[in-house]
């Protein structure tokens, strides 16, 4: 059974920055592309990033490419989302997941990040 467990969120000051983990048991992710989601309140879960199984080809969504860098440990069975200069738009509750997103594995708890002055 995939269990996925996202990390790493928190409260921040616009400009700030954090780094989410995501861990994974039961499944093997470097045999996945794998895919940073984002929920944000009364609103519909959305990709932030994207990184093939190899973490050579990355993608990210127009909101947050220059700010935010996802990256790959297959080692350690993990995937990260680094994110820097967040907006008070970026608050979400954040998830990782293979894609395509209908093709998901059962959600983790997701990771809470909230930007504020």
């Amino acid at each position: 059974q995939v269990q996925l467990v996202e990390s790493g969120g928190g409260s921040v000051q616009p400009g700030g920055s954090l780094r989410l983990s995501c861990a994974a048991s039961g499944v093997t992710l470097s045999l996945f592309e794998m895919i940073w989601y984002r929920q944000g309140p009364q609103s519909e879960r959305v990709t932030v990033a994207t990184i093939s199984s190899s973490g050579t080809v990355t993608n990210y969504a127009h909101s947050v490419k220059g700010r935010f860098t996802i990256s790959r440990d297959n080692a350690k069975n993990a995937v990260y989302l680094q994110m820097n200069d967040l907006r008070p738009e970026d608050t979400a509750v954040y998830y990782c997941n293979k894609g395509p997103l209908w093709s998901a594995w059962a959600w983790g708890q997701g990771t809470q990040v909230t930007v504020s002055s």
